[in-house]
């Protein structure tokens, strides 16, 4: 009991002295800045978080705004941080806890973790850090801070290793000072206990460290087993009128779920025949830049092709374009606030270089 109860005050010792305490969602802490930083910083570090945690609030200042604005308005904040998911799933917590709670962040852990996109661990992090409930956390920076001090073989990603890091993180979890702890041990992980070159000694808990101790810092937590990504295709029309391109959104489930894309083909054959069907032959195509956009399990490499409508006559316009095609016209001057792939930004920024020459 003494050493757990060491490990733990060891932490909340570093905290007080060296932990990060003025971030945005710190001060004036509730549950819902909470449960949006933690989304948030999924998968994304605090420096890029911090400027869209805050852009966020100002929009969606608490649950009823958030869950009273459209999709489009969450994704267009969204734009940028990728893992689209995670903002289609606040939004529709956002409406669950508006209609079935009136409004006010629920304070039991069955019904968080009941809410969409909210696991064990972030429910665990938005009760502790926000109402100082006793739960423990296990994010990925918490996972490796565990697994490097109890030496712990394997990828995290395998349901024996991640029970044996829960078994862990419940073991040294305090009773008494949980808000501290839990912050603390996420900082560790995001600024001492780092991936590569971990600051070891400036760790709290090194001493004790059987990875610190082995010199085998790296090797833990185990990596994922590598495998070939398969790749595809996407071959995008982009159709330009006078400073417009046609968007289209996407289904809200897959990927780039509910965001708005240009219209995409498998093969290149299917966009000519699209092309010609659509009367299109006659009008001037222009290649714009290839490149390849990677997603956790494939390889998407992306062409493109420009059409600029202007050049077809109103008559033909009216008859084969206009009743055509439907969607978004993308202002490119005066850009409309919805959500975007990270590929079809690549592309509008090509597109708006091309028509500033014009």
């Amino acid at each position: 009991m003494k050493n757990l109860h060491s490990f733990s005050n060891r932490i909340i010792n570093w905290y007080d002295k060296f932990g990060r305490k003025t971030l945005p969602w710190q001060l004036d802490k509730t549950p819902y800045k909470v449960w949006i930083s933690e989304v948030m910083l999924q998968q994304t570090q605090v420096t890029t978080v911090t400027p869209y945690f805050n852009k966020f609030l100002s929009s969606f200042p608490d649950v009823v705004s958030l869950a009273n604005a459209t999709q489009d308005e969450v994704l267009h904040h969204w734009t940028g941080l990728g893992y689209y998911a995670r903002a289609r799933n606040l939004h529709k917590a956002a409406q669950t806890i508006r209609d079935k709670y009136s409004g006010t962040f629920p304070d039991t852990f069955d019904d968080v973790v009941a809410l969409s996109g909210i696991g064990r661990s972030t429910a665990g992090a938005v009760l502790s850090l926000a109402c100082g409930k006793y739960f423990a956390i296990l994010d990925g920076n918490v996972k490796r801070v565990l697994a490097r001090h109890a030496a712990i073989e394997g990828w995290p990603g395998k349901k024996p290793i991640e029970n044996q890091l829960w078994e862990q993180a419940e073991r040294y979890t305090p009773q008494k000072g949980i808000e501290k702890y839990n912050q603390a041990i996420m900082d560790i992980g995001s600024a001492i206990c780092t991936r590569s070159k971990p600051k070891c000694s400036e760790c709290p808990i090194a001493i004790d460290c059987q990875a610190q101790l082995q010199g085998r810092q790296t090797d833990f937590p185990g990596k994922k087993p590598k495998t070939d990504k398969p790749t595809r295709q996407a071959h995008f029309l982009v159709l330009l009128e006078h400073k417009k391109v046609l968007l289209k959104q996407r289904p809200s489930e897959g990927i780039w779920g509910g965001l708005w894309c240009f219209p995409e083909f498998s093969t290149s054959d299917e966009l000519q025949t699209h092309i010609q069907n659509h009367n299109l032959t006659k009008v001037k195509q222009q290649k714009l830049s290839s490149f390849r956009h990677t997603f956790s399990h494939f390889h998407l490499d992306v062409s493109a092709t420009l059409i600029n409508l202007n050049s077809i006559n109103n008559q033909v316009m009216e008859a084969t374009y206009t009743n055509n095609y439907s969607g978004l016209w993308y202002d490119l001057i005066t850009p409309d606030k919805v959500g975007l792939a990270a590929a079809t930004e690549r592309v509008l920024a090509e597109v708006k270089a091309t028509t500033k020459e014009d």
